[in-house]
């Protein structure tokens, strides 16, 4: 027999609790201040910022509401995080009907991703684009 409803929500809600409690810590603990996050080994040895550089500031800055920090420090991040929390309510609900929950990406899409990751890197790092430094 298939299992409760309630039942087939414990894996997504155990995601969404692990992800809001990274979020609720990193809301806690200000990445501004030194000491506590590794700082990012790329920047570190090469003075580059990585597609993943601000990260963290990001996240700070959308737990406290502030969206346009939030965006100036990492773009992609926040698009991450509203494509996130998007693909967690169709997992649910379709967790929730007893469907399986089916992330299929194929090469063009992967090709799109990556390209967008590569160019907002590339430019983060140029001079014209200094406004997209975290």
């Amino acid at each position: 027999s298939p299992a409760p409803r309630w039942r087939r929500l414990g894996t997504p809600a155990g995601v969404l609790a692990a992800v809001a409690g990274a979020f609720a810590y990193v809301g806690v603990v200000d990445p501004d201040h030194p000491g506590h996050y590794p700082v990012c080994p790329l920047y570190r040895f090469t003075g580059l910022y990585c597609p993943g550089c601000g990260g963290l500031r990001s996240a700070h800055a959308f737990v406290h509401g502030d969206l346009a920090a939030a965006l100036h420090d990492n773009a992609p991040a926040v698009a991450g995080y509203f494509l996130f929390a998007v693909l967690w309510v169709v997992w649910a609900a379709r967790a929730w009907r007893g469907r399986p929950a089916r992330l299929e990406l194929g090469n063009a899409q992967m090709w799109v991703i990556g390209t967008l990751l590569l160019a907002f890197t590339v430019i983060r790092n140029l001079p014209f684009g200094a406004w997209l430094h975290p």
